[in-house]
């Protein structure tokens, strides 16, 4: 029987590309989604993967929607903590709302799905979590306090939670992208982008599949050492 994952964000960009990667090494794929309906269908239709719609920075969406596939397709060995948003603005600017948006969905949503999960792969001795952070966590950007501050919460979520499952046969990592060619990168007005692949070694933007082909790794029997780890693909933008 394969394993089973489940994707949060899954339908679109990054979490696409995670899902497609997960399906080619034989794992059983679900994929959450938090809006648009449509695009998730196309999805689904498109790559046989089921997709569910619910908002993970809900704790109790989180338990019913994990319990739900659970009970249809199985019992979930691998979570991967894809889903965010962004909310950015200076610090002056910024509302109460625009920040606790962001932790509530990026921030909780880790703690949301890994509380869902957690509990069953310790008592199957098994499991895998893999957190997706930011170089942004890493680096910090202006305009972004609410952003960074959320994915630099998952880096130190992830180390502490290792700690947690090691001794379970669970390992949690993270991975921290830099700038990738996604929808939300192609909305940067491109004087702007201009200046961020500039900065960027390699001299380009990175590809979702390139996360993916970290995610696939970090999912696997061969990286069962590995736990605690942040794994930084951004092109050597933010060596740390």
């Amino acid at each position: 029987m394969s394993r089973i994952a489940v994707v949060t964000g899954g339908t679109r960009g990054i979490g696409e590309a995670i899902c497609l990667a997960l399906k080619d090494k034989g794992i059983t794929v679900v994929a959450n989604y938090g809006g648009d309906a449509t695009k998730a269908a196309a999805f689904t239709t498109a790559t046989g993967i089921p997709s569910y719609r619910w908002d993970v920075g809900n704790h109790q969406l989180c338990l019913d929607n994990i319990a739900r596939i659970e009970e249809e397709v199985g019992p979930v060995d691998i979570v991967v903590n894809n889903a965010g948003i962004t909310r950015d603005g200076v610090l002056a600017k910024m509302s109460f709302d625009d920040w606790n948006e962001v932790m509530r969905v990026n921030l909780g949503g880790c703690f949301n799905m890994a509380k869902a999960t957690f509990g069953g792969m310790r008592e199957r001795g098994w499991g895998r979590i893999i957190n997706i952070g930011s170089i942004n966590g890493q680096a910090g950007q202006y305009g972004q306090v609410n952003y960074a501050a959320a994915k630099s919460g998952i880096h130190g979520f992830t180390k502490a939670l290792a700690q947690e499952g090691a001794r379970s046969g669970i390992t949690v990592n993270a991975i921290a992208p830099g700038y990738i060619d996604t929808e939300m990168v192609a909305a940067v007005p491109a004087p702007v982008l201009e200046k961020i692949v500039a900065k960027i070694p390699v001299g380009r933007l990175g590809h979702a599949e390139e996360i993916a082909r970290g995610v696939a790794f970090l999912v696997s029997e061969e990286a069962g050492f590995v736990t605690g780890s942040t794994l930084s693909i951004n092109g050597g933008q933010h060596m740390y």
